[in-house]
């Protein structure tokens, strides 16, 4: 697990909620305060489409950040900085694997529930903490490892500017 703190908001939150830069993951929770609270549970509905044969092929149990983004954009905008946030993302689990994989991971990229990044605004500066869920107890960290490697990589190949805390 790695704390990074955003060095430049504006730049930041452009990649956040304009740019494709996040589109690689799901949201699990959206927590955003401004003059109200709003909460986004982005869990799948599976019920909500009923058994219908038209019914889309949902291959996720969170909504892509993709489909919710512009959601959370129009929460935060405006003259006021929001009080507030916290997103809970999780790396597509297909990208989650390859990388795993692609690292040469000891670990079977199946034990591996997610790759999360969480990301916290405190109304004057965002930290981003990676980490990673398992599906049962393991003692090798080294998807912890290949993962905090792999999100350094990814901001500095976006220019997303960061400090190690």
């Amino acid at each position: 697990m790695i704390a990074l703190q955003v060095s430049s908001m504006k730049q930041f939150m452009n990649h956040l909620l304009a740019a494709d830069t996040f589109e690689p993951f799901l949201l699990e929770e959206a927590v955003i305060s401004t003059a109200s609270t709003f909460t986004i549970d982005g869990h799948i509905n599976r019920e909500f489409y009923g058994s219908d044969e038209d019914a889309p092929e949902i291959p996720y149990e969170f909504r892509p950040w993709s489909e919710l983004k512009g959601l959370c954009f129009n929460l935060i905008k405006g003259k006021r900085t929001p009080l507030f946030f916290r997103f809970v993302l999780h790396l597509m689990p297909e990208k989650a694997s390859a990388l795993l994989e692609r690292e040469g991971c000891d670990v079977e990229s199946s034990q591996v529930k997610a790759l999360v990044l969480n990301i916290r605004y405190d109304g004057s500066k965002a930290v981003l903490t990676t980490g990673t869920a398992y599906h049962t107890f393991l003692l090798s960290k080294e998807p912890d490892a290949i993962w905090d490697k792999a999100l350094r990589k990814y901001l500095d190949g976006k220019g997303i500017l960061y400090e190690t805390l």
